[in-house]
């Protein structure tokens, strides 16, 4: 229901900006509160999006489909009255139509009807986000291609980020997690998320350092971030945080839920954070995240305003 919104309306900001913003699959976590007030919400039992044959999601031949339906339009000269009406088609033969009605739990509702029955209030949820470019206590739209609404972020110094998530954890409240899961060191499979520490030749032994120096810088690479326990990891300031993602080297990559707390066997600690992609792996849908992943490689957060401690609410002026 909220990717067939988005798309809809991602579609007629991508001609209206003569294809010159981003049209793909994926968006930002601030995409489901703007679908929520726009158009309401449904239980997936009401629209499953399941009209191309498969029990899960797998958008690549749409992506592909809407993607040449834009670009053609897009290119042009004069855009036809219907383009928007062939648009809705695709969706609907992929999606399915959607409900103007529905039954649930024995009642009837609209998707906007739904959505006021949950009790949630949208503008309760603030997204946070950590960068030097622009001030602190200010709010500004961050600077990736899947934020395609524009919305803005309230900005706070790294540390501050991470004190809103642990309060937020130690008050029964789970975080949605907007982060870099393109590195080495995010370990999906086996469970963890890390930064380790560079080995240097300093660190080897004769052995060691005479296979070390045969290595493809690929393979030294991967051999750095492969641990099979606690290790070493970097020292994460707020300027290296924004020197990696000025080079790119951070990037926006995924959305998940942090839902709580773990220490490794001398006390590291981590986030246990719950993953959409499936649950056939070590810990069933679950893994952990270092402190220095999540210190280097966030790109934002959207928490409950009572989740907030309240001098860093004060600063961030809600």
């Amino acid at each position: 229901f909220i990717v067939r919104h988005c798309y809809n309306d991602k579609a007629d900001k991508y001609i209206r900006m003569n294809g010159t913003i981003n049209f793909a699959q994926g968006g930002s976590t601030l995409d489901v509160p703007y679908v929520m007030v726009n158009y309401g919400l449904v239980p997936e039992e009401a629209y499953t999006g399941l009209q191309y044959g498969t029990e899960k999601h797998e958008h690549a031949e749409l992506s592909s489909v809407l993607t040449s339906m834009v670009n053609s339009v897009n290119s042009a000269k004069t855009k036809s009255p219907v383009w928007k009406k062939a648009f809705k088609g695709a969706l609907d033969a992929y999606f399915g139509e959607l409900p103007e009605t529905f039954e649930y739990e024995g009642k009837t509702y609209t998707p906007q009807s739904f959505a006021q029955s949950l009790g949630i209030n949208a503008a309760d949820y603030i997204p946070v986000t950590s960068f030097t470019h622009h001030p602190f206590y200010q709010s500004f739209a961050i600077e990736v291609a899947d934020n395609w609404l524009w919305e803005k972020y309230h900005n706070v110094p790294m540390e501050e980020m991470k004190a809103i998530v642990d309060n937020a954890l130690d008050n029964g409240y789970s975080v949605a997690w907007a982060a870099d899961v393109s590195e080495p060191g995010f370990n999906w499979t086996d469970g963890y998320a890390v930064i380790p520490k560079k080995k240097t030749e300093k660190d080897m032994n004769g052995t060691e350092l005479a296979r070390w120096v045969k290595l493809s810088d690929r393979d030294r690479e991967k051999e750095s971030n492969k641990i099979s326990g606690p290790r070493e990891e970097i020292t994460v300031t707020q300027e290296l945080r924004q020197e990696m993602f000025d080079k790119q080297e951070t990037t926006d990559d995924h959305g998940m839920v942090i839902v709580g707390k773990a220490v490794d066997q001398e006390g590291n600690k981590y986030y246990k954070v719950k993953n959409s992609w499936d649950t056939n792996h070590v810990y069933d849908g679950f893994f952990y995240v270092s402190e220095p992943y999540f210190l280097a490689k966030t790109l934002d957060i959207l928490v409950n305003r009572e989740a907030i401690p309240k001098n860093i609410a004060k600063k961030m002026k809600i």
